[in-house]
């Protein structure tokens, strides 16, 4: 790499593995993927800690609890790495309210704000037990599609602690399957097609003006349009499993 420009290296398929060798511009992108990561994990965790106790059963608790517990400490994983960058690591957790959330009809497709990094979907309020299993089956998938996607980014460390998350992710989204195989008598099919677009939004704009930059850096390998695409093909036949349709549309 000493006969190389970094911006070539990165963009023939290299590897960073230390915050010394990383560009500006690199470091600012990683920064950003990482803050969406951890801000998104402390803010659903946030959430789905709400609903807790309104389990119908002990067994429904304790898996609820597990996922609060573990998207925490998936949150830690990578503001670890933040840290490295220089990141205050001591005073992240609280820098923001994570259970703030807009009203349920809000409508604010991709927006997020410098502040919080959180993926909009998760500025919206949970209602009740039924529908809190619902988002996080198909919030869950989503993630499991983007974890596939960030356990090849470019900076190693990062890299590493997302292919680290990823069966733990991939176990929640088992767990909701499961939760909602138990709920087979509920009005599910209202909440399908309430988070359905929110989460289809997730995956960001199919144009986006930071993509060719961010795959030149090997930290983005697919479109938002492909994941999303992933993502749909999944969640439905996901859905259709358990008795329940995807949106048209």
């Amino acid at each position: 790499m000493s006969d190389m420009k970094i911006e070539d290296y990165l963009a023939q398929g290299g590897k960073l593995s230390n915050p010394s060798n990383v560009p500006a511009r690199y470091r600012a992108e990683l920064m950003r993927l990482m803050a969406t990561f951890v801000d998104s994990e402390l803010a659903g965790a946030a959430g789905f800690a709400d609903v807790i106790n309104a389990g119908p059963g002990i067994k429904e608790r304790i898996a609820a609890a597990k996922i609060v517990l573990e998207k925490t400490d998936n949150a830690d994983k990578v503001l670890t790495i933040m840290g490295d960058f220089g990141a205050n690591t001591a005073k992240y957790a609280t820098h923001h309210p994570w259970t703030d959330r807009l009203a349920r009809d809000a409508d604010i497709g991709t927006a997020r704000n410098d502040a919080d990094m959180r993926l909009a979907v998760f500025n919206y309020p949970l209602e009740g037990w039924a529908d809190a299993v619902v988002m996080n089956l198909l919030m869950g998938l989503a993630v499991g599609v983007q974890l596939d996607e960030f356990a090849r980014v470019s900076y190693a460390p990062l890299a590493d602690a997302f292919r680290a998350i990823a069966p733990v992710e991939a176990r929640h989204a088992e767990l909701a399957t499961e939760g909602l195989e138990r709920l087979d008598d509920a009005p599910l099919q209202a909440s399908v097609d309430y988070w359905w677009p929110r989460v289809a939004a997730s995956f960001g704009k199919d144009i986006s003006t930071r993509a060719s930059q961010l795959q030149a850096f090997g930290l983005r390998h697919s479109t938002n349009a492909e994941l999303r695409e992933e993502w749909e093909a999944t969640a439905a036949q996901a859905l259709e499993n358990l008795g329940l349709n995807a949106p048209k549309g």
